[in-house]
């Protein structure tokens, strides 16, 4: 019995001495606590740790050597607590997972003294709690919303008087500013409550977004920053009057998103490059690139040039000057091919601000060696093969006499080929006539001409004279978006087309109007079968175009017919305004016809369409997008349109194709399902 009493004993002292131990331990750690510049540390290193001494030392604060010894103190009682331990090999301290729980405690008791305290908190977007401060609405009304200092102070104290009212234990930063917002509506004050609103997306866009089908991490920021960008647009930086046209359906913006950020198509010349592309203190992740002289030059630069040219244009990227040191002491067929293939392949991860674009146009020189042209159109086919939706073309010259079977191969492949004289975007947009190393087209304005047609009561000289009263507002809006993104270039936002042109010294840019729904208005709904009309309207668009171009210091400023996103979306508009519209150029669609699209079975036998083309092509400074539709064709059949369409000036050959977002394989056929994996996921998409 004695022995048991004195186990009993024992154990009672060594369990004692651990409760006293933990206890003691407990004290010292509340005592760490005690300290915020010990607290401040914890947070450092969790947030950015691990780091090195000095590291940790100047995030800190503690800057002067009078202090050194201060943060060693502090940094030493928390290393002999275990809330931080020290990496001795990298010689860097990081946060222990003690330290965290600590950390985290120290929050909560935080939070919970402000609960308690009584006092109105906010929670800030810069993910702090501070407490109520109606000052600082004053300030945000004064300095982001330009109200005079009295009416600011008028309606800060009501906003206060509403949100003492609440019955929440914390505010937060939207909910005030909802509260000032809704204050200035009533107010009557709707100027200052644009400057003031808070753009973004509702919670559950952000959910949509990311429980749809084929979402990526990419496409989500994408869709995300594109929403923003597109309500600061319309709301806070084009004039009222553009964009109420651009609301109401008259004009269309497109790409809205990075409308005023980016330029739409980007011509660079890499032959005029002479001392590479210098990106200065941007981008400094990536391989600077040297003048390309050679092949492997050619091939190590593609995939980064059109990685970065993609950040800064929104519609499409035309590369001259590449084949040329491509092919360069490249003789044999097969490896030529093989090479262009992998270097297209290596250049496909381009990133992208929306689905599809932009474009990546390689332009093929004029008189190429046959065997070589041909090469390069069956490397170009591998690479079509291997990718469901391609984004890297080819723009061929028209004189190519023995390779038609080879761009009839990649045309029903899916490859995106343009043919034609002179050097324009596989949209059609011309590029400037000006010389020099880079060039971009500003061009994604487009005007509704069946608005016009059908509000002019079948006047054709009342609808010309809309017309041309609609291209001066829009020329201004172009001019001004032009001085910004300039600006942008030169302030180093777009440092590759910034690096191309030394900062706009070298470079030209020009902008264009884009005609939507040409054929409806005036055969459709003007009902005017002859296509002199039709000329006499480009030529008034044209030549105002130029007139008030000039007054504004716009001298290239042209007219163009290229295809955008504006024909479904007038279609659309026009139909809830008048009814369901009846007039689109064909019967099936539920869009205006944008530049032509011609028949390819068609063209063999009337060459009507192909001379209405060249005449319209050349009354058009901008741009002329002539497409030859072959979907429904033979491998024959496609060479045959090809052949009978290569005297316009520009073509595109395109054919129909669906593709699968499940299993990512691409047909011809219309069924409903995948005829692959039997998905009704499907995408149709024309090369």
């Amino acid at each position: 019995m004695e022995q048991v009493s004195l186990d009993s004993q024992l154990k009672d002292s060594k369990k004692g001495g651990v409760l006293e131990s933990a206890s003691k331990r407990v004290r010292m750690i509340f005592s760490v606590m005690a300290s915020p510049n010990r607290i401040d540390i914890l947070r450092i290193l969790n947030t950015k740790g691990p780091l090195t001494y000095s590291e940790l030392k100047a995030l800190a604060g503690f800057k002067s050597k009078k202090e050194s010894g201060k943060f060693a103190y502090h940094l030493r009682k928390l290393l002999r607590q275990l809330l931080v331990a020290l990496n001795k090999a990298e010689r860097r301290y990081t946060i222990t997972n003690l330290g965290k729980l600590v950390l985290s405690l120290a929050r909560q008791i935080e939070e919970r003294s402000i609960i308690e305290s009584g006092k109105m908190y906010v929670r800030t977007s810069r993910h702090t709690i501070e407490e109520f401060n109606s000052h600082k609405i004053i300030q945000s009304l004064v300095r982001e919303a330009n109200l005079p200092l009295e009416l600011a102070q008028k309606i800060t104290e009501e906003v206060e008087n509403k949100i003492y009212k609440f019955q929440t234990a914390y505010l937060t930063s939207s909910l005030i500013r909802e509260t000032v917002n809704s204050i200035l509506i009533e107010h009557g004050h709707e100027e200052y409550r644009n400057k003031l609103a808070r753009l973004g997306l509702a919670s559950s866009d952000i959910v949509e977004m990311l429980s749809g089908d084929g979402a990526t991490v990419d496409s989500v920021m994408a869709r995300t920053a594109s929403s923003v960008f597109s309500e600061y647009l319309v709301f806070n930086t084009l004039p009222k009057d553009i964009a109420d046209m651009h609301l109401a359906g008259e004009i269309n913006i497109s790409n809205a998103g990075v409308w005023g950020l980016l330029p739409d198509t980007v011509f660079l010349d890499l032959s005029e490059l002479e001392d590479g592309l210098d990106l200065k203190g941007r981008f400094l992740s990536v391989t600077r690139i040297p003048a390309i002289k050679s092949s492997d030059d050619a091939i190590a630069a593609l995939p980064a040039l059109v990685s970065l040219l993609s950040r800064e244009a929104s519609a499409e990227v035309v590369i001259e000057g590449i084949v040329s040191p491509l092919l360069k002491n490249m003789k044999d067929p097969e490896d030529i091919a093989s090479r262009f293939a992998r270097v297209l392949t290596a250049s496909s991860a381009a990133p992208s601000y929306s689905a599809g674009l932009p474009v990546t146009t390689i332009v093929v020189p004029d008189g190429l060696d046959t065997r070589q042209l041909n090469a390069l159109l069956d490397g170009y086919k591998k690479y079509v093969d291997a990718t469901p939706a391609p984004r890297l073309g080819l723009a061929l010259a028209g004189k190519m006499k023995d390779s038609f079977d080879h761009v009839a191969a990649v045309v029903r492949s899916g490859g995106i080929i343009s043919i034609g004289s002179g050097v324009r975007a596989s949209s059609g947009i011309r590029k400037s006539g000006s010389k020099g190393v880079a060039s971009m087209s500003l061009h994604s304005l487009s005007i509704n001409l069946p608005r016009l047609a059908y509000e002019s009561n079948k006047d054709e000289t009342y609808f010309r004279a809309k017309l041309a009263l609609m291209i001066k507002p829009s020329l201004q809006a172009m001019s001004m978006r032009k001085k910004t993104i300039v600006d942008y270039a030169k302030k180093g936002l777009l440092p590759s087309l910034a690096s191309a042109t030394q900062s706009m010294q070298r470079g030209t840019s020009t902008i264009v109007i884009n005609l939507t729904g040409v054929r409806e208005s005036v055969y459709n709904i003007l009902g005017e079968s002859s296509g002199d009309v039709l000329q006499k309207v480009l030529k008034t668009a044209v030549e105002v175009a130029a007139t008030q171009g000039k007054q504004l210091g716009e001298e290239g400023a042209s007219i163009a017919m290229v295809s955008d996103d504006s024909g479904e979306r007038f279609a659309s508009l026009d139909s809830e305004k008048y009814g369901k519209v009846s007039f689109t150029e064909f019967p099936n669609t539920t869009s205006y016809s944008q530049g032509m699209t011609l028949n390819g079975r068609e063209i063999l036998s009337d060459r009507a369409a192909v001379q209405e083309c060249i005449a319209i092509d050349k009354l058009l400074n901008g741009g002329f997008a002539a497409s030859v539709d072959v979907s429904d064709l033979s491998a024959a059949e496609v060479k045959s349109a090809i052949e009978a369409a290569i005297e316009l000036p520009f073509l595109r050959p395109r054919i129909r194709l669906t593709v699968c977002t499940t299993c990512g394989r691409r047909s011809r056929s219309a069924a409903d399902k995948c005829e692959h994996c039997k998905s009704p996921q499907k995408l149709t998409v024309y090369s």
